[in-house]
């Protein structure tokens, strides 16, 4: 549960901090899904239904639809329609039978508009019907042909043979008119056999005519993929490959925020951490150029992943964290008259850090900020330096730009003498708006003590 609750924060976090970035990637998404569709042109698709009247068996049912794609089909219906450069091979993939329920198959064209999409359709009906109907004719048995007609003669012919007995027959009780009234009563029979057997030959014979269930409906919309449906896709693709790779990329994401680690790999001591007031825009640095501008734009230049600031004091009491990382520095370079404070020009924090820090120093020792790339680092030469102090961002760097800096920083001259970590936070406001709190402190010692003379 706590797991997933994580995840849940940690996705909202990155759609409040990357919004800017997400919604450039949407659009582009969708004018991708934009230029897909015109690429491939738009398609139209209907249908039209063949009824198979009297009883069909599934296996015979699943036949009739792969005859109404076959090879066959699809030749005839492309040498009737005369579309330029469509041939039968082409219509195959373009055609579709399925078998539905009440013994209807349902033949689908597809076309480039909805006049030919519904003409291909109906088209490709007909010649099923038709080739289907010649299959039937070659097949069938030729005396089984000839039985209707026998059977209707037989009909006429015992009909008549009826009406003669029953003209000659003697209407009294003689065994001779009793026989014939039995031979008049078989002759019935045979006539109602005949009957139902002719029947049944005509209905079989109906079965095996198909119908066509009238002209396929002209589409009123895209077959899918549509165009709507290209530019949602793209603008969805491009938005969950946004997702997945920022956490993809804070899963394997190697920068370093513990201070041992930190200060060995720049081969120095930490001398301390300090605060910086979280308002808006305080990761972004001051500087210009077309790379930082548009990151700047896109919201690139603050870590996404990083935890909201903690809760800290006013900014009085922020200055006291810097006067005692100053007194460690004159502690640990006792005499030194100038050290080089190296900044990477991408850590807003730590440049703003850095500049506070010149600040309380005073002059003793004189800090020079320098600003440094992180993928190609390039420190001054050594002139009067004593050293130099590394001020980040907690979490910013990597092994390899720490590395790189520290070596940097050999090339010059420098010593690395020690490191300051600078870290956001949010503030109060100041206790008193008119009166700095210094000057606040004597005068409530003031009204103390003649309060207390009064007693």
């Amino acid at each position: 549960m706590s797991d997933d609750a994580i995840r849940l924060v940690t996705i909202g976090r990155m759609l409040h901090r990357r919004g800017r970035l997400l919604t450039v990637l949407v659009v582009l998404g969708a004018l991708t899904g934009f230029g897909a569709s015109l690429v491939f042109p738009p398609r139209y698709t209907t249908s039209a239904s063949v009824l198979l009247p009297g009883a069909w068996e599934e296996r015979v049912l699943l036949t009739q639809a792969e005859i109404a794609t076959s090879t066959v089909v699809t030749d005839r219906t492309a040498e009737e329609l005369g579309w330029a450069g469509v041939d039968g091979e082409e219509l195959r993939e373009r055609v579709r039978a399925e078998v539905t329920d009440g013994n209807i198959v349902k033949i689908s064209g597809t076309a480039e508009s909805p006049a030919r999409a519904q003409r291909l359709a109906d088209e490709l009906a007909r010649q099923f019907v038709t080739f289907s109907a010649r299959i039937v004719d070659e097949t069938a048995d030729p005396t089984a042909a000839a039985g209707p007609d026998q059977l209707r003669q037989m009909v006429l012919t015992t009909s008549r043979r009826i009406t003669e007995l029953a003209d000659a027959a003697d209407p009294g009780r003689t065994v001779e008119s009793v026989q014939t009234r039995t031979e008049l009563a078989k002759l019935r029979t045979a006539l109602q056999e005949a009957v139902g057997e002719l029947s049944q030959a005509d209905s079989n014979a109906a079965g095996s005519r198909l119908v066509v269930m009238g002209p396929a409906a002209r589409p009123s919309g895209e077959a899918p993929p549509s165009r709507v449906q290209l530019i949602a896709a793209g603008a969805v693709l491009f938005f969950l490959l946004a997702v997945v790779g920022h956490l993809t990329s804070a899963r394997v994401n190697r920068r370093l925020r513990s201070e041992r680690e930190i200060a060995a790999a720049l081969g120095s001591g930490l001398l301390g951490g300090v605060d910086v007031s979280a308002r808006r825009g305080a990761h972004r640095p001051e500087g210009g150029g077309a790379r930082h501008r548009f990151r700047r734009l896109l919201g690139l230049d603050t870590p996404w992943n990083a935890p909201a600031p903690p809760a800290a004091g006013d900014e009085a009491s922020l200055g006291i964290r810097y006067r005692r990382v100053c007194g460690r520095i004159r502690d640990l370079v006792p005499g030194a008259r100038r050290l080089l404070l190296v900044v990477p020009d991408d850590d807003g924090i730590a440049l703003r850090a850095a500049e506070r820090l010149a600040e309380e120093a005073g002059g003793d020792p004189l800090l020079r900020l320098t600003e440094v790339s992180p993928e190609a680092p390039l420190v001054p030469d050594r002139e009067e330096e004593s050293g130099v102090l590394v001020v980040l961002g907690a979490g910013t760097r990597t092994a390899a730009e720490l590395a790189g800096v520290a070596e940097a920083c050999a090339d010059a001259g420098h010593d690395v003498v020690g490191v300051v970590l600078a870290d956001a936070v949010r503030t109060r406001p100041a206790r008193s708006a008119g009166l700095p709190r210094e000057a606040a402190a004597p005068a409530l010692a003031l009204g103390d003590g003649a309060r207390g003379g009064a007693r």
